[in-house]
């Protein structure tokens, strides 16, 4: 018997997550709802512009909500009312972390399963730096940098062609993408204990700011750098594969990440990287980062596997990008209580 899945959002990024739905086993998308009743028919899945309306008529086993965040806790909120116990959230997860505490245990008490669907993580090349830390190739690493570089900020223009909303963020490189390595950075290097920030808008065009550094501070001794610039590039025949290069060094060697998604390992005092995954195909988004997360949940509802970016969980990387925020504002390290 399928899994039967709605979906919210019929926007940009929402075409990665109906491609993926559209190419996994034993699920059938039976709705797809948006305020422009046209843009939910082009998805292909049974078109609703009412939610109630949706789940009411078709009875979804998970809730997928593809829509920003202002529009998150009402959404949410309107799953548990109609008894769905599987909902998927997109990122970056409500208003702000007090709306996000109050979802999060409302729907604890509903007995439902709130997923936060941050992508990065399941990008093959973090699983693949993931598995070579927990096999210990590069010995205790001591630091890791990731630069963000995406080539897509300059100018009056930016953004308009594909995001347009990107423009009007009061809080933008942070809140919209750093996000990403905030969570990727817990996933691969463990809990924060301190955050430091400086952040610059450089684009007079844009509301929020769109470059700087944060520092994170990671309980196990890693110092990790988040240097992003959405101005700039790098060397990648598709610059959001990857949206940047990494590399985690260790007393035993280097990993690095290049923008064609493959990863190398040097051994320590060697001048010779040998390749650890290779240079990713995917033509679509993130290495099929959006299947990936997807079949993780499926997996997870079938009873296989440990449930990840609940949540629950998530509450964690929303703290920390407040922290980032308080900490640029104050012009000094700030230490996490708790993370959360």
């Amino acid at each position: 018997m399928s899994i039967r899945v709605a979906c919210v959002g019929a926007g940009y990024f929402s075409q990665f997550h109906y491609g993926a739905w559209a190419r996994m086993d034993g699920v059938e998308v039976v709705g797809a709802c948006d305020t422009d009743l046209a843009r939910a028919s082009a998805t292909g899945a049974p078109a609703f512009d009412d939610l109630a309306a949706m789940l009411e008529k078709t009875k979804p086993d998970l809730l997928d909500i593809i829509v920003p965040p202002p529009a998150h806790a009402d959404t949410i909120r309107a799953a548990l009312a109609a008894g769905i116990t599987w909902i998927i959230c997109q990122k970056p997860f409500c208003n702000d972390l007090a709306e996000a505490r109050a979802i999060v245990k409302e729907a604890k008490a509903a007995g439902a399963h709130l997923i936060v669907h941050e992508n990065f993580r399941f990008q093959p090349w973090y699983r693949a730096i993931r598995a070579e830390l927990d096999a210990g190739t590069i010995g205790a690493v001591q630091n890791a940098t990731f630069r963000l570089r995406p080539g897509d900020g300059q100018g009056p223009r930016a953004y308009l062609d594909r995001q347009p909303y990107f423009q009007t963020m009061p809080r933008f490189l942070i809140h919209e993408t750093a996000v990403h390595w905030v969570d990727t950075f817990r996933f691969l290097f463990g809990p924060v204990t301190a955050v430091y920030a400086d952040l610059r808008r450089l684009n007079p065009s844009i509301a929020g700011e769109d470059a700087g550094q944060v520092i994170f501070d990671h309980a196990g001794g890693v110092r990790a750098l988040f240097d992003g610039n959405r101005h700039l590039d790098h060397v990648a025949d598709n610059l959001r594969r990857t949206m940047g290069e990494a590399w985690i060094e260790g007393t035993g060697g280097t990993l690095t990440l290049c923008g064609d998604g493959s990863v190398t390992r040097r051994a320590f005092g060697s001048d010779a990287a040998v390749n650890v995954h290779p240079a990713d195909t995917w033509d679509g988004f993130g290495g099929d980062c959006v299947y990936a997360l997807q079949s993780h949940v499926i997996a997870a509802m079938k009873g296989t596997g440990t449930l990840e970016n609940e949540a629950a969980d998530y509450l964690t990387v929303l703290a920390l990008r407040d922290a980032i925020y308080a900490s640029a504002d104050a012009g000094q390290k700030l230490a996490m209580d708790g993370d959360r």
